[in-house]
């Protein structure tokens, strides 16, 4: 008995298949090798074509399914992890209406930011628990606003993951950590929220459905069975966006656990069991994957959008002739600090952690006589490393502590400067997880269906591979090299 999980970001589309009695991985694979394009057809847009991520997924699973010992009829069940805060929209037909507006486009901040200060903020962080900001919600006011014949068509919006379930079932449904993340849901009386709906004029009938977030969403249809090559019937038990989700894959699901993820963006991920918010919405509050009326618990994300986009920049822009582990060893013959050059990696969007304000990358201080190829590296992932220590210190303001971080390895927790960079700024000690999105969608599916009495039997086999603890050597020269960073980040940031 196998349980099938699939990935879908903004960069590639990743599958694993999971042994349900032992919880090991079985195969991983992920389709493209390349960075997925991401379309901007104007400054701070981003769209990508949901049929690609679908076209994707029929790839990935007949990779999975080519990799000897595999067999179809033994999968038990489906679980989705997706790319959080996208906009997808379809009519009656269940056909795509427009691209898919993504997590990074930020053409929605105005009708946030709106809708912050004539709704009230202290109503909004009350009931939504966050600013409307960029968020789902406010992308579908623009396509009201922008594409009145596109909106007049709409059947239903939903998430990429969403999509993805309604590919696969023919069934569009939703659940209430989706609608969270989308900044649809009233956390005080658990449901839909009504005053964001009536405020954008929209109508409460666009919103699908809902179905548990771990449970049985809906079955494998003929038309999926056919494409993919998969049994039909097959129950998909599980959805949820990519950040809560990796936290569910790394087991942190109760309050003081924190994952943290270093892909396309940045993410530190905590868990409370309390309804609390930022005031200033630079951090956000959603529906955690194991939350219960009874039993709350409420995941609190700091994004940034600007951090692994930069590294896979530095590896194009130095010819694409090394490897990422090349570029990490590059980087660790430089010193702590660059020798005084410091990369801002702020450049893929507008930052929640900053107001939503839009900062482009920098990089400051360059010496033709002493920088180099090592010290260009390094910067850049220093300046990573900096932007999630400064993001930190706001998610430690709201009550969530960080002195241990959970984190697959994968991304840049391969890189050892990153690891060192990040536990030395932040005096966190970082555990690292051979897991990933995939297979804890996989794992997710398996809680969803029955398969798994509860989370402590799904992930008994989840295992520490490395551990980074702050380096006390180190200690000062970290320190000092991210307080220069935060004075060029804020100089920046009073120049907009």
């Amino acid at each position: 008995m196998t349980l099938l999980g699939y990935d879908v970001g903004s960069s590639s589309i990743k599958a694993s298949l999971i042994d349900a009695a032992t919880g090991n991985c079985i195969a991983r694979v992920q389709y493209p090798d390349t960075e997925m394009k991401i379309n901007a057809p104007q400054a701070g847009w981003a769209e990508q074509d949901p049929g690609i991520w679908w076209e994707y997924i029929g790839k990935v699973t007949k990779m999975i399914l080519a990799i000897p010992g595999v067999k179809a009829r033994e999968i038990s069940a489906i679980g989705i992890s997706y790319q959080m805060h996208g906009l997808v929209l379809v009519d009656k037909a269940l056909k795509v209406l427009r691209p898919s507006i993504i997590w990074c486009d930020s053409r929605a901040v105005p009708y946030g930011n709106n809708a912050f200060e004539e709704i009230g903020e202290e109503k909004c962080l009350e009931e939504l628990l966050n600013s409307p900001g960029n968020f789902t919600a406010s992308k579908l006011k623009w396509v009201k606003e922008n594409e009145a014949e596109i909106y007049k068509k709409i059947y239903k919006m939903m998430l990429p993951g969403d999509y993805i379930a309604m590919m696969l079932t023919g069934e569009c449904k939703t659940t209430s950590a989706g609608l969270s993340e989308g900044i649809l849901w009233n956390f005080k009386k658990e449901k839909i929220s009504e005053t964001l709906l009536d405020y954008y004029g929209i109508d409460k009938e666009l919103i699908p459905d809902l179905v548990p977030i771990m449970g049985i969403q809906g079955k494998v249809n003929k038309t999926a069975s056919d494409l993919l090559g998969i049994p039909e019937g097959i129950p998909v038990a599980y959805r949820s966006g990519d950040q809560p989700n990796n936290a569910l894959s790394l087991n942190v699901l109760n309050p003081g656990e924190v994952a943290a993820t270093a892909g396309t963006s940045g993410v530190v991920y905590g868990v409370n069991d309390k309804i609390l918010f930022d005031p200033a919405s630079r951090v956000n509050t959603f529906v955690h994957v194991n939350h219960a009326v009874n039993k709350p618990r409420y995941g609190v994300m700091l994004c940034i959008n600007g951090t692994g986009i930069l590294y896979s920049w530095v590896k194009r822009i130095l010819g694409g002739n090394y490897s990422y582990d090349e570029l990490n060893q590059m980087a660790e013959k430089a010193a702590i600090g660059s020798d005084g050059l410091i990369f801002i990696p702020l450049g893929n969007g507008s930052e929640r952690m900053l107001g939503n304000k839009m900062v482009d990358a920098s990089l400051h201080n360059i010496n033709f006589n002493i920088h180099g190829q090592n010290e260009l590296i390094r910067a850049a992932i220093e300046g990573i490393a900096f932007s999630f220590a400064y993001g930190m210190r706001i998610l430690n303001s709201t009550g969530v502590q960080t002195t241990t971080i959970k984190a697959g390895n994968a991304n840049l927790f391969l890189s050892p400067v990153f690891r060192q960079t990040l536990a030395n700024a932040t005096g966190s000690v970082i555990e690292l997880y051979d897991t990933d999105g995939a297979a804890g969608a996989a794992i997710g599916a398996g809680i969803g269906c029955g398969i798994y009495a509860n989370e402590k039997v799904a992930f008994k086999n989840l295992n520490v591979i490395n551990v980074c603890k702050p380096e006390t050597k180190d200690l000062n020269a970290t320190k000092n090299a991210m307080e220069k960073w935060i004075k060029v980040l804020e100089i920046q940031l009073d120049n907009l």
